[in-house]
């Protein structure tokens, strides 16, 4: 932890509910990155387009604030968008 200073220890809290927030956003996004590929295994199209719908808003939501870059989350989002793509050809 920071030392004496005030500011030093009000800068490391600051940090530290930011990195446990952005944590719990990551999570957020990859577990439903994992239910979308669940679904999608196991052919259920319904089901994996509700998922890719709130896929897609979660990755927006941590894109925009910064917790990952832009072309990663648009880089996820057209790869799991291709996955749907093709299990709904299959059918």
């Amino acid at each position: 932890m920071a030392g004496k200073s005030s500011s030093a220890v009000k800068r490391h809290r600051q940090s530290e509910e930011r990195r446990l927030r952005n944590k719990a956003v990551k999570s957020s996004v990859r577990t439903s990155v994992k239910k979308f590929v669940g679904l999608a295994q196991k052919k259920e199209v319904p089901g994996a387009e509700a998922a890719l719908k709130d896929m897609i808003k979660k990755i927006d939501t941590a894109a925009q604030k910064g917790i990952i870059k832009g072309n990663a989350a648009a880089r996820k989002k057209s790869r799991m968008q291709r996955l749907f793509n093709t299990l709904k050809a299959a059918q």
